[in-house]
């Protein structure tokens, strides 16, 4: 496998997986990032669900494989062009460097929905409307406070913003934001016990190992109040709180509350780079994600000969989920090489 090489676009924990995996079986890997640092998304938490692991702990595990000598991790780097020219795949960066390989891997990761599209939840109006990622940094700190400096008697959490909803187009259930609530509702209550926590939402989809007994959890040890409905509509108040506007769906009356903090549950998107380079490849699939050629079997693979894909560029994934399709990409990669020296005779 020494004469083979490797082009894997997206430093993000698929990516990396897939490179030391391949890198391990003397296969040359060329990773792009077009950030400064790898690792993806696991730079926006603090701590991971199910069991509150440190991210920053993870990250560093992750990033230490592309010590690899088989790796060579380009950073700062964006491709802008990929294509299938001479046999090879060839990736453009945004410099107009050519890179050419065998094989080319998509692992071009996710973006958070932004929220600023739900005009009516005001976030980007009111400061203290903030998302689940900005939430992420402000405990990264160790406080949670309001933007007035002032430490929450109240905060709401309302799941599925940007998912499962029609008027903005994603009618596809983002996976992580539901558990994501459940721990951040729990963070919160350790910092400040005596303040209240509301969580809205449609269905608490808690199909992760340990993640329904986090759910009793943060009810039964630290009362975290669970509201199924949606919001309407979020506005200040004079003294700068945020009055939310909902409907109890469980008993069909409307309410209405007035919270310090109200936080949105962002959902999972397609990436700019896996909507641009799918498109181009002709592998577009629903909602701009990249289309792989089967679910069972072929998840790794792509309609186009030797270009793979990994993690969340295919479609909402857990960290866990992300990290193993890695893994597959790699071990597919491996046996579809052995296949074409096969055909060769080498």
């Amino acid at each position: 496998m020494n004469n083979k090489n490797v082009i894997i676009i997206g430093g993000g924990p698929a990516g990396i997986e897939a490179a030391f995996n391949l890198a391990n079986n003397d296969i040359s890997v060329t990773l792009f990032e077009k950030e400064s640092q790898p690792g993806g998304n696991v730079k926006n938490w603090a701590k991971l669900f199910p069991d509150f692991g440190d991210a920053s702990v993870v990250r560093k595990e992750l990033t230490d494989k592309l010590k690899h000598n088989n790796i060579k991790f380009l950073a700062n780097t964006k491709i802008d062009n990929l294509k299938w020219e001479n046999n090879n795949w060839v990736a453009i960066t945004d410099k107009d460097e050519k890179h050419t390989a065998d094989i080319a891997l998509l692992a071009t990761g996710f973006e958070v929905f932004d929220a600023r599209r739900k005009e009516e939840l005001g976030y980007g109006i009111y400061d203290n409307v903030i998302t689940s990622v900005d939430f992420e940094e402000m405990y990264k700190t160790g406080k949670i406070l309001t933007t007035e400096g002032k430490i929450p008697e109240r905060i709401a959490f309302l799941n599925c913003v940007g998912s499962r909803d029609e008027k903005v187009g994603n009618h596809y259930c983002s996976r992580v934001c539901c558990i994501t609530a459940v721990k951040q509702a729990i963070e919160f209550k350790e910092l400040v016990p005596q303040a209240q926590a509301y969580c809205f939402y449609m269905d608490m989809r808690m199909a992760g190992q340990f993640y329904e007994e986090l759910y009793r959890k943060s009810q039964e040890e630290f009362g975290v109040n669970y509201i199924r409905g949606r919001i309407s509509e979020a506005a200040v108040t004079m003294d700068k709180r945020i009055q939310i506007k909902a409907e109890d769906t469980l008993s069909a009356l409307p309410m209405k509350i007035t919270v310090d903090i109200l936080v949105l549950m962002v959902g999972i998107e397609s990436s700019e780079s896996t909507l641009k380079l799918s498109t181009d490849n002709n592998i577009v699939g629903p909602y701009g994600f990249a289309k792989s050629k089967s679910l069972f079997g072929k998840d790794n693979y792509s309609e186009k000969k030797g270009l793979f894909l990994a993690g969340t560029c295919k479609r909402p994934l857990t960290l866990p989920e992300t990290i193993a399709d890695g893994r597959s990409a790699a071990i597919e990669i491996i046996n579809y090489l052995r296949l074409l020296d096969e055909e060769l005779g080498i």
